[in-house]
């Protein structure tokens, strides 16, 4: 009983101290934020905290109306076009940048291919589809845009409150001021885009400084890309996708069939999808479709599908890996 009067007194105790702490806030900021109040109270009983601190950080932040603007799908969502998409990652920037980048960081990508299995072209491309090899890697508070994401967006409240978490934990970790980290509207941070759950999961220390800084460490972010792919099941010398031709229009349930191989290419054979593999391969059938055309047909193996946990779209996956391809035949050609 007296056990429980003391718990009792002590969760009052630091209700009444987190409700003075937010009466002092600035208006609308997230410190008057009853879920942001409680978001805080719940990282200090489990992680040890100061939710005293927690609160003064987010007196210093508030809702962010371009970051719900972004994220929020098209009101009238137009169709989608592989021929729109792709020159938006398949341009002379992102070949000449990453035919430099390679040159440049050429030892540290060896590196990766060795410990990781991982292509030097597939993490070159990768890192340029991202931020153009770290040109551009988002100029939002990432503490404003998850607190936004994680308070202000129903939809994926539980998804953003679970990366703000991880944040202040990789903050905190790497002893980093989480209100002076910039990075994307939805949070994803550096070189690579790393949300911060999956740097806390699969970045790298690569450059030996007993830090993983993926913002400033080109290093870390070839290393900490290269490991999330081989986390995710790289395949080790192992094909990424063919073409494929087409007699007719296929049953549309292959292509529902998702976007994990499961389907045998002697089926697909059988029923007039072709491509120059064995038939045993295990793939999915990837359609490239743009309005107006006749759509482009792919068979994608574990690679293509591994390259999907990146960002979980087969043109992008499709994109990395024909930069990947260019990258790779103009440097050779130079």
């Amino acid at each position: 009983m007296e056990n429980d009067l003391k718990r009792l007194f002590g969760s009052l105790l630091l209700t009444a101290c987190l409700t003075s702490a937010a009466t002092s806030a600035p208006a609308g900021s997230f410190a008057n934020d009853p879920a942001a109040i409680e978001f805080a109270r719940s990282l200090e009983q489990r992680h040890g905290f100061n939710a005293d601190t927690l609160l003064d950080q987010f007196a210093q932040i508030q809702p962010n109306a371009k970051v719900l603007q972004l994220i929020k799908p098209p009101s009238s969502p137009t169709q989608r076009s592989w021929e729109r998409y792709r020159p938006r990652f398949l341009n002379n920037v992102r070949i000449d940048g990453g035919i430099r980048f390679w040159q440049e960081n050429n030892v540290a990508l060896a590196r990766a291919r060795a410990m990781f299995g991982v292509p030097e072209e597939i993490i070159v491309a990768i890192i340029g589809v991202e931020t153009v090899y770290g040109r551009n890697t988002g100029s939002f508070s990432v503490l404003e845009a998850l607190s936004t994401l994680a308070f202000n967006y129903p939809r994926r409240a539980e998804f953003f409150r679970e990366e703000l978490e991880q944040f202040l934990l990789l903050a905190r970790e790497n002893q980093m001021d989480p209100l002076a980290i910039k990075g994307s509207f939805a949070g994803a941070i550096g070189i690579p885009q790393f949300m911060p759950g999956s740097q806390r999961r699969y970045a790298v220390d690569f450059d030996g400084d007993q830090q993983v800084n993926l913002s400033a460490s080109v290093d870390d972010a070839i290393g900490s890309v290269a490991r999330f792919l081989e986390q995710h099941g790289w395949q080790t010398g192992q094909p990424i996708a063919v073409p494929a031709s087409v007699s007719g229009e296929p049953d549309r349930a292959l292509i529902e069939a998702g976007i994990r191989p499961s389907l045998k290419a002697a089926e697909l054979s059988g029923r007039g999808i072709k491509a120059n593999i064995e038939n045993d391969a295990t793939v999915t059938l990837v359609d490239l479709v743009s309005p107006g055309r006749a759509t482009e047909y792919w068979l994608g193996f574990e690679n293509f599908y591994v390259i999907t946990r990146y960002n979980r779209s087969s043109f992008y996956a499709m994109s990395v890996l024909q930069l990947a391809e260019e990258i790779r035949k103009r440097k050779l050609e130079n």
